[in-house]
Formats: structure tokens, C-alpha cells, sequence
């Protein structure tokens, strides 16, 4: 079947751009797509590969061709492709239409191409008729459909309702032993269903991933070869115009920078232009494999989770700016249950082999041993204040007092108060380069998740971005440089003269 699809499309002529007119060429990361998701006993595939990349031309060239039976040739064939809204669908639809226009007339008589009431191709070939349906990502369309192939374009960029229309999708290709294709750019975080099923697909499924290496330079030719395997091939922008487009994001930074990794570099960060506590290029300057020492007064920052939040401590010194992280969980349920029911798969067990995440006690973490966990951990440094949220005082202040923690307590509030003067010291010594990390998954999956909410004064709080995230690693380390940062900016005590 791989073969005769390859054979159908490259039959074909594009019919837009600057080759339009010439005969459609299938990269060799497509022809595996291809022999991957449409071999026998395949009940569904993935592919994310970065903007550009020609995911519009396989995606109505797949459509097209399960259309005319050059795919799958089961009688009345009903091929439904789902994009985001119908503006995106219709590109579908117009590229469909236009390699259409490369087909022998008499094929092309039997095509009936519709706008109204919804954008539609019907096909009166043998067997048929057949038809081409596009829809938005509203699941209440595909109710009471019985599709043989349903292809979902850029599935991570689809709103919460898309996982309706995915389930729709999904339930009715049961009817017929139907396909699923799924053909997208990376979704923002691990978090996202489409992530979710490159990382742990259904079983039988083709998945098939074109992403740079996290915090790789964004200009690094060899991934944005990596994350654009067809530039080679004349598919989608030539490296050269990719690598300048790459220094020009550099040159802005910002929002620039992070759409240049998500829809460039396909990697996973977030492109919303939103307030939050740190963008991924702020957060990866901090990260280095030549730390600083740890020189001078250590001050700690713990956030105290309960029995489905993480418990964390940031451990920081303000004189040569390192930064370490811990996170720690209850052992019931286990990590790799927790990661799926947070939604983020196999990360916490990654963490755990990381060593930057430990299980401690059963249903909750117990207060006394986990403060003993976080003070052995600076074990012989001397500690210049232990701060922790004023909400947990009661509980935390009496396991303070009977661990003998000798160190100055501040209790801090995450409102807009206390929360507003925190965040915006932390950003701030982020932005100074004031802050020093090893390479950390708690902590980039904890910035990841972390927004600040704004009152009508602009003061600032932390917050989650989702309900399932955990930002406490983010919290704790907020607390931590906050106070380090108060610490360094008061003027030192001298010895005064006395006179006799």
C-alpha cells in the first residue's frame, strides 16, 4: 500500500508556491510516514514535524488519495479531516482541490467539490459514492459519522474541545476498522493529549518525531535539520533561510525566540503571549554544567505539599548565585501512576532517575522526615534564613522547632502582597544572571507550569497554568532567590571605630 501512495501523490503536481506546477515530491521522512501509518494492522500514527515542513500537502494528498481508493479501497469510503476551525480546515480543502486539478479529466468529471454547507468532496467512482469531509474541532460534528480514515491537522494546536472531536473520531473508525492520523507541529508541554501519544501511544500505533534537543542554540544547523527534515529536499524553506531566521529570533528574543522553538525547533514550550513567570530562553540562560560553587550563606525555600501535590525545597546562595532543587512525593500512588494522572507520562520517573525527585512516606509526606531530607541536603553549610509559606506555619513551625533548625524563619504569603515583591525579585535575578542551575526536569517542568495572575495594581501571584500542574519546585525556588536577593542587597555590617 506504502508504495502505491507514493506512486499516487508523486503523480501529482503542486498546485501552489514557487513550485507550483511540478511534480510533487515525496521526502524520505514522508515516504516513512507513509510505509509507517499505512501498513497492515495499523490502527492509527502520529507525526510531528516542525512549520514548513509539508504537512498541508501529506495531509490532503492522504485525504485525496483514501478518497479516490488509491489508499484503502473499501466501497463508500468516507474520509473526515478535522482541523482546528474551519478557516484551517479549508486549506485542506483548497490544496485537496488543487492537486485534484492534476488528475486525467475523466477522473476529475466524477469529483464534486462543495463549500456550502460545509466544505466537502464527493467522489462517484466505483463502489462509491465516497466522500471528503472537513470539519472544525467541535466533537458534536462527527457524531453519527462512520469514517474508514480520519486525519486530525495540527492536532496540538486544537482547544479543549478537540479531545471531544478526537474521541468522536476515534469511536467511529471502530464501526469500519477506519485510520487515525494525527499531523502536527509540537504541542506547548508533555502535558498535551498529542504529546501524550507520541510519548505512550495506543497500542499498534506508528509514531514518527522531527524535534531539536531541548536547549540546543536555536541557530544550531544540525537541529534545524533535525526538527526540518525535508528542507534537504526542497520541502518547506531552504537551512540557510531557516538558520538566518534563527539569528533574527536570537536578535529579538522574547515571544520571537520562543515561537522560533516551538514551531521551528518543534520543541515543546509554550508560544502564548501570556503573563508568565519565566519564558523557556530566560529559563535555559540559567541552566549550566559549570556550576558555581557553593560559597557563603545557603538560603532555603520549601513549599510543604500534601498528599497529591509535590513537597519541594530550593536551596540557593545569594554570593555565587547556585541554585539546587528537590522535589518529593508520597510512594502512594507510585510515580509513574502519579505522572499519568498529572498527564505528563513517565516525566516524574524520569526525575527520579535524575535523582531531582524521591518518594517519601505513604499517603502524605511526613513533615519530620522530609525536613531532615531537606536539611541533610546542605549538611555543614551555614544557612542564612529558612522561608516557607505562611499558610502551612502551624504545621511546619512545630517540626522546625523539634528538628532544632536553628536558622532565621520567614514566613512568606503566595497573595499579591508578598507573592508580587518574590516574583519580580526572582525575575529580576534571572534577568541579571544572577541565578545558577544544573540542568533540571523539575525545574523546567515546574516553570513550564507556572503563571502569574495580576491584580488591578499589576502586583503579581503565582499560579498554576493548568490544574493538574506542579509548580511547587517553581515556588519554593521564587521564595528562595527572593530572600537571597534581600539578603545581598543589604549593606554589610562594619565594625565601628571606638575611641578611647
Amino acid at each position: 500500500m506504502t508504495e502505491r501512495a507514493v506512486k499516487f501523490l508523486e503523480r501529482l503536481q503542486v498546485p501552489t508556491g514557487p513550485m507550483a506546477g511540478k511534480k510533487l515530491r515525496v521526502a524520505p521522512y514522508q515516504r516513512s510516514f507513509l510505509g509507517g501509518s499505512l501498513a497492515d494492522g495499523v490502527p492509527g500514527a502520529a507525526l510531528s514535524v516542525a512549520r514548513g515542513g509539508g504537512k498541508s500537502a501529506l495531509t490532503a494528498g492522504i485525504a485525496l488519495g483514501h478518497l479516490l481508493g488509491e489508499i484503502d479501497p473499501q466501497v463508500k469510503r468516507e474520509c473526515l479531516a478535522a482541523a482546528r476551525t474551519r478557516d484551517q480546515g479549508r486549506i485542506i480543502w483548497d490544496y485537496a482541490a488543487g492537486l485534484a486539478r492534476s488528475l486525467p479529466p475523466a477522473k476529475q468529471k466524477l469529483l464534486t467539490w462543495r463549500r456550502a454547507p460545509r466544505l466537502e468532496c464527493e467522489y462517484d467512482g466505483p463502489g462509491g459514492p465516497h466522500v471528503l469531509r472537513i470539519l472544525p474541532a467541535d466533537g458534536r460534528t462527527a457524531l453519527g459519522t462512520s469514517p474508514t480514515m480520519a486525519i486530525a491537522d495540527e492536532r496540538a494546536h486544537w482547544r479543549e474541545a478537540g479531545d471531544e472531536l478526537e474521541h468522536a473520531l476515534i469511536s467511529g473508525l471502530g464501526k469500519r476498522g477506519g485510520r487515525y492520523i494525527a499531523i502536527s507541529t509540537s504541542a506547548p508541554d508533555d502535558a498535551h493529549a498529542f504529546s501524550r501519544m507520541l510519548d505512550d501511544p495506543p497500542d499498534g500505533y506508528y509514531v514518527q518525531e522531527h524535534r531539536a534537543d531541548d536547549g540546543c542554540a536555536p541557530d544550531d544547523l544540525e537541529q534545524i535539520r533535525k526538527a526540518n527534515p525535508g528542507a534537504e529536499y526542497g520541502v518547506g524553506a531552504s537551512l540557510e533561510w531557516l538558520q538566518a531566521q534563527a539569528r533574527r529570533a536570537i536578535a529579538r528574543g522574547g515571544s520571537t525566540l520562543t515561537s522560533w522553538r516551538l514551531y521551528n525547533l518543534n520543541q515543546r514550550v509554550s508560544a502564548e503571549n501570556r503573563d508568565v513567570l519565566l519564558r523557556v530562553d530566560e529559563w535555559l540562560a540559567c541552566e549550566t554544567t559549570d556550576l558555581p560553587p557553593r560559597q557563603g550563606p545557603c538560603v532555603i525555600g520549601a513549599d510543604l505539599g500534601g498528599s497529591a501535590s509535590m513537597s519541594a525545597a530550593a536551596f540557593f546562595w545569594p554570593e555565587t548565585g547556585r541554585l539546587e532543587c528537590r522535589g518529593w512525593f508520597p510512594s502512594k500512588p507510585g510515580l509513574r501512576d502519579r505522572g499519568e494522572a498529572d498527564g505528563v507520562s513517565g516525566r516524574y520517573v524520569e526525575m527520579q532517575s535524575r535523582g531531582e525527585l524521591s518518594t517519601l512516606g505513604e499517603a502524605t509526606v511526613p513533615i519530620p522526615a522530609w525536613l531532615a531530607e531537606v536539611m541533610r541536603h546542605v549538611q555543614g553549610e551555614p544557612i542564612a534564613a529558612f522561608c516557607a509559606d505562611r499558610y502551612k506555619q502551624s504545621e511546619l513551625g512545630e517540626a522546625l522547632q523539634q528538628a532544632g533548625v536553628r536558622a532565621p524563619i520567614m514566613w512568606r504569603g503566595f497573595g499579591f502582597r508578598d507573592g508580587g515583591e518574590d516574583c519580580s525579585r526572582f525575575q529580576r535575578a534571572v534577568a541579571d544572571g544572577k541565578v545558577k542551575s544544573a540542568p533540571s526536569l523539575l525545574l523546567r517542568s515546574a516553570f513550564a507550569d507556572a503563571v502569574v495572575l495580576r491584580d488591578p495594581a499589576a502586583n503579581m501571584k503565582l499560579a498554576k497554568a493548568r490544574s493538574r500542574g506542579r509548580i511547587e519546585a517553581a515556588s519554593a525556588s521564587v521564595l528562595a532567590v527572593a530572600e537571597g536577593m534581600r539578603i545581598a542587597g543589604r549593606p554589610q555590617r562594619t565594625a565601628r571605630a571606638v575611641w578611647a
